[in-house]
């Protein structure tokens, strides 16, 4: 079942200055991580002094061969995915398939925080919008 949204990635080849423009917006950074499996960094930005809500992800590459490098080259920093918490990925990646999503993980990969589970699919036209599942072994205290 999907359980909520986790956050909205934005993918950039300049985290630093995205993190200073989110920093404008009033935000700071909650978390931090490498996704080693995608060769990412990831880092999670909230409004200060809320325990719980949706996150923006700052998502870079770490170098060379990066799951986003393509991205980049082609279409720019921006929005890249929508990330939705389910309470059983294997479950969730099956039934989305099902519905016509394609499934671009063969198997779930661990993500940028600890306890974390990630797979990601594709939600293809009319569409055509990166989708993150994600799964914790237990919810991130933010």
């Amino acid at each position: 079942m999907i359980l909520g949204i986790d956050h909205v990635g934005l993918v950039t080849s300049d985290p630093v200055r995205a993190g200073a423009q989110l920093a404008a917006l009033g935000l700071t950074r909650t978390d931090h991580g490498i996704a080693t499996a995608y060769r990412v960094a990831c880092e999670f930005w909230g409004l200060p002094g809320l325990s719980s809500g949706t996150e923006i992800e700052l998502v870079s590459p770490t170098g060379p061969g990066s799951a986003v490098d393509g991205r980049l080259d082609e279409q720019g920093p921006g929005l890249y995915h929508l990330a939705l918490i389910v309470d059983d990925l294997a479950h969730e990646t099956s039934r989305l398939r099902e519905q016509g999503l394609l499934a671009l993980d063969t198997e779930p990969c661990r993500g940028a925080r600890p306890g974390m589970s990630v797979a990601f699919m594709y939600l293809p036209e009319p569409t055509e919008l990166l989708v993150e599942l994600v799964h914790y072994e237990r919810f991130p205290a933010r």
